[in-house]
């Protein structure tokens, strides 16, 4: 197959989307398909693009087989809404002009209304081109719960955009179980929504001694460590994850550690400064090459969202702390996919979203328990191979796109 996907993430770019891209087209290379895939510019997640990549309009390269176009998008504050669609508007533009001279049998595309309307209408529709649409979050309904979509003018054009979106597409990808319901409420026929499940590197994420060069580098070595690494952003509701912290401020050996950047990051540091939190230490993103640094320094991996946000939500990072070998401490709603995984893999243990007690009872019982905290990693470790190598993911998007391909012949 000639595939063409597009994506809003690919390295250099941080931020979960990036690898699992990488990691995707890169195994569909070696299932023997050519694939190409238009991305921005390098520039997630500041929104401030590489300087050696503000050149030209489009650049085109070969990376590890993979065919890669990135499209200029401008450099600027993504935690700005209004800049932030500047950037998702440059990109469809950028990405029509790029996709529209390539050859192709079917399409991949990973986002949402806001990002993929244009390239799904111009290379998809107008080009009577197979789609398997990738979505990660239901819009507009997330955009809602996070106060993003305010006017109802607005919900109901984003909301019908995405509808048009998914009817548009040949399948609907999701990654958890709990997106369907939503969607054939939002009018998708159940028949069209396929579950493949994400990935992660096993290779490239691996377990490591707790204490190593970045705890070091850090003062961590002797600390008991609640890492947060991932995309500082709004709907994680780190702010109770603070009042957590100031609550067990007397135990000196414990530290609240939070490593990334996103748009919420510079009003969670200054909650932490008027709180005068000695406690707490905010890290910037860091390379992808340290990222089994970066997990191994945890005694405990924390994944947040807030209140009524985890009911269909599964980020990528719980694959990631699985992978590195630690436990997982899921402040999350109880019935969420996050949580579900958690029980299958044994790796770790779930709290009530916004729950400060139960989250303040769940650290000290994991502290004091290191034998406990152990098994749980390996467990997660040991699930994180058995069902999310990247292979398996890669062939199961290729079932989905000759499925597409097959669908269109036959009609």
């Amino acid at each position: 197959m000639r595939i063409l996907v597009l994506a809003f993430a690919y390295p250099p770019d941080g931020g979960p989307g990036a690898p699992l891209y990488k990691m995707l087209c890169e195994n569909l290379v070696k299932l023997g398909h050519d694939v190409t895939i238009i991305t921005p510019f390098p520039h997630y997640p500041s929104g401030r693009v590489l300087a050696e990549y503000r050149r030209g309009w489009i650049q085109r390269s070969k990376e590890t087989g993979v065919n890669v176009i990135r499209v200029r998008v401008p450099s600027l504050n993504r935690a700005r809404l209004p800049y932030r669609m500047l950037q998702f508007l440059a990109y469809q533009f950028g990405a029509v002009w790029a996709g529209v001279r390539q050859s192709y049998d079917v399409l991949f595309i990973g986002g949402h209304a806001l990002n993929q309307t244009l390239t799904v209408a111009f290379l998809s529709k107008l080009r009577r081109k197979p789609l398997v649409f990738s979505i990660y979050d239901v819009y507009p309904q997330v955009g809602v719960e996070l106060g993003i979509f305010r006017n109802p003018v607005v919900v109901r054009a984003v909301g019908a955009l995405q509808r048009w979106i998914l009817n548009s597409a040949d399948y609907v990808r999701v990654i958890s179980e709990a997106f369907v319901p939503s969607l054939i409420e939002f009018g998708i026929p159940e028949k069209k929504i396929k579950l493949v499940y994400l990935w992660v590197d096993t290779e490239e994420i691996y377990p490591l001694p707790r204490q190593n060069s970045f705890s070091a580098e850090h003062g961590l070595d002797e600390k008991f460590v609640v890492l947060y690494a991932g995309n500082i952003g709004l709907s994680q509701g780190l702010e109770n994850v603070l009042k957590v912290a100031q609550r067990l401020s007397s135990h000196k050996h414990i530290r609240f550690v939070f490593v990334g950047e996103g748009a919420g990051r510079e009003r969670l540091v200054a909650q932490a400064e008027t709180m005068k939190l000695q406690n707490v230490m905010f890290i910037p993103f860091q390379p992808r090459a340290r990222v089994s640094e970066v997990l191994a320094t945890a005694n405990v991996s924390l994944i947040s969202l807030q209140p009524g946000m985890g009911g269909e939500s599964l980020p990528s990072k719980a694959f990631s702390i699985l992978a590195s070998g630690r436990p997982i401490l899921a402040a999350i709603d109880t019935n969420s996919p996050i949580c579900g995984l958690v029980e299958r893999s044994q790796a770790g243990i779930c709290v009530p979203s916004g729950d400060e007690n139960r989250l303040v009872e769940a650290i000290l019982s994991l502290e004091a328990t290191p034998e406990r905290l152990n098994t749980m990693g390996q467990s997660g470790r040991a699930y994180a191979e058995l069902y999310h190598s990247p292979l398996q993911g890669a062939r199961n998007i290729e079932r989905l796109l000759l499925e597409a391909i097959s669908s269109r012949t036959e009609s």
